[in-house]
């Protein structure tokens, strides 16, 4: 059953969550106003993939069930897959700033690749109990948050070493029934507006770090979850022409003492298997982000060449505008580039006969995406000038003593009307330079892990043996033979080689008609 975000909201109310927003208690998450923005944006989720026109990449078909689900709850497949959530989160994204429940996907990959290795190594049945899960979850149609983030406590110590053993989520005790866990998860996002909470771990565990070695679902009213989250945008500001809209809350999730059943666990202990799950769910997170990000760089250009028009310059005229918007074009595109070729360049997982992007391409995206996010917004600011952070408030415009004379005296293009130019500046302000954009720097550099955790990615999955096989070949020289040389350790088959690359399964991309130019999109 496919939802529409009237449905999803409705959906809410089944639900008693224990929320709190700056301070109170939320009664129904469904009518609270500093919600509003979030679950817009999560809502957009539901109604693409009811438009026609955008099935093709919004759906897809679960081979293990054989059904038509939501692209957000879809476990990838082939390269084509890969390259269809990357077509379809732009999208949302261009909509909403973020669309969030693109997580799902994430997490939902690395659970089926995980729960199968955890199977063949320790004769569990993770993968069926998983799976029954995931149908289940897929034929509602339902939203979850990912709670893999730990407070984590002193960041110098191992789980186990922690002072608050709550700083990290435990295992605290296993009967027949199930298992019951607490502790606290520091970064949920749309934590107060979701049906369940997926808990994983959020690093390599050792052996004894194996109580916090736990995935699981959780439905977001259990007893003992308490949800305590920021609002969802800039809600109810006149100011923010796009945050009031759409927008994104994140939660701390507490855990107290709260009971899972085992038909909804999926790790309970096997430590060894913990840094798989987690690095796996980051390669996909990261090869998503690109898109989302990619979607945002959308809203920059298209406001950044509006403001430009507003202001009464043609960048195709003014070579130093027409250099800024290149610029800004080149990053968005750069980065994006980076998660077509994860796609590309995706293996097979033989144990679950899905897809992993490729972890090199994922990294180098996601890094080059958070660390030019400040240059994405230095750009934007450039072009339109410092009206967008200058102009009166927006009571101003009908305040009859001052809007004729300021609609008189701002107004820069003759073909723009004044109450258009503002508006662009204030999308843009909206964008960047207000406590929306801040946030958005924010999860751009640290959403997915932070800068260096993708670096130590890149350097653990990169070909650097291939490259030194190069070079030693050219040298006429073999030194790779003595023993200990770990800097020629890792090689990977099928890049600049003469084993050639094979694409995992045979699936189409779908591609969305553009407009050409003149014409008008749809």
């Amino acid at each position: 059953m496919l939802m529409s975000s009237a449905d999803y909201r409705e959906s809410l109310r089944r639900y008693s969550p224990r929320v709190f927003v700056d301070g109170a208690r939320i009664d129904c998450v469904a009518d609270a106003p500093a919600l509003l923005p979030g679950i817009n944006a999560l809502g957009l989720t539901y109604d693409f993939a009811l438009r026609d026109e955008l099935a093709p990449i919004m759906l897809a078909v679960q081979a293990s069930s054989g059904k038509t689900v939501n692209r957000m709850l879809h476990v990838d497949q082939s390269s084509a897959d890969l390259l269809n959530k990357l077509e379809a989160v732009r999208v949302l994204c261009q909509e909403t700033g973020c669309a969030q429940r693109y997580l799902a996907h994430d997490a939902f990959s690395a659970l089926v690749q995980s729960s199968a290795r955890i199977d063949a190594d320790k004769g569990t049945q993770y993968s069926e109990r998983f799976t029954a899960w995931l149908h289940d979850f897929q034929d509602e149609d339902l939203s979850i948050g990912i709670a893999m983030t730990d407070a984590k406590g002193d960041r110098s110590k191992r789980p186990h070493q922690q002072a608050n053993v709550d700083s990290y989520v435990h295992i605290v005790e296993k009967n027949a029934k199930g298992i019951v866990i607490s502790g606290t998860k520091a970064i949920v996002t749309a934590a107060p507006y979701v049906h369940e909470f997926l808990v994983m771990p959020c690093r390599n565990m050792s052996e004894a770090d194996a109580a916090f070695a736990v995935c699981c679902a959780v439905p977001c009213d259990a007893d003992g979850v308490t949800i305590v989250a920021r609002p969802a945008g800039r809600p109810g500001e006149k100011a923010a022409l796009f945050s009031n809209k759409y927008g994104q809350s994140t939660g701390v999730v507490v855990f107290d003492r709260v009971f899972v059943a085992w038909e909804r666990v999926f790790l309970a202990g096997e430590w060894e298997h913990s840094a798989h799950l987690t690095y796996s769910y980051a390669t996909h997170h990261r090869h998503t982000c690109i898109a989302a990000r990619a979607g945002f760089g959308d809203l920059l250009i298209g406001a950044g060449a509006l403001m430009c028009e507003a202001n009464g310059f043609d960048p195709t005229e003014v070579s130093h505008l027409r250099e800024q918007m290149v610029q800004l074009i080149t990053i968005v595109e750069g980065f994006y580039a980076c998660g077509v070729a994860a796609s590309v360049y995706a293996s097979a997982d033989p144990g679950s006969k899905t897809v992993m992007p490729d972890p090199v391409f994922s990294n180098i995206g996601k890094l080059l995406l958070a660390n030019q996010i400040y240059e994405m917004h230095r750009i934007a600011h450039y072009v339109s000038g410092g009206l967008i952070v200058t102009l009166p408030g927006p009571d101003e415009d009908h305040n009859p003593e001052t809007a004729a004379r300021l609609a008189d005296v701002l107004r820069a293009n003759p073909a723009v009307p004044y109450d258009k130019r503002i508006e662009a500046a204030r999308l843009i302000e909206d964008l960047t330079a207000s406590y929306q954009g801040g946030w958005y720097s924010v999860i751009s550099l640290h959403g997915g892990g932070s800068p260096e955790a993708m670096k130590q990615e890149i350097w653990r999955n990169y070909p650097v043996g291939n490259k030194v096989d190069l070079v030693e070949r050219l040298l006429e020289r073999n030194l790779l033979a003595q023993p200990g040389r770990k800097i020629a350790a890792n090689r990977q088959p099928g890049k600049c080689c003469d084993t050639g690359c094979t694409p995992p399964a045979p699936t189409t991309m779908v591609t969305l008609p553009r407009p050409r130019a003149g014409e008008t999109p749809r």
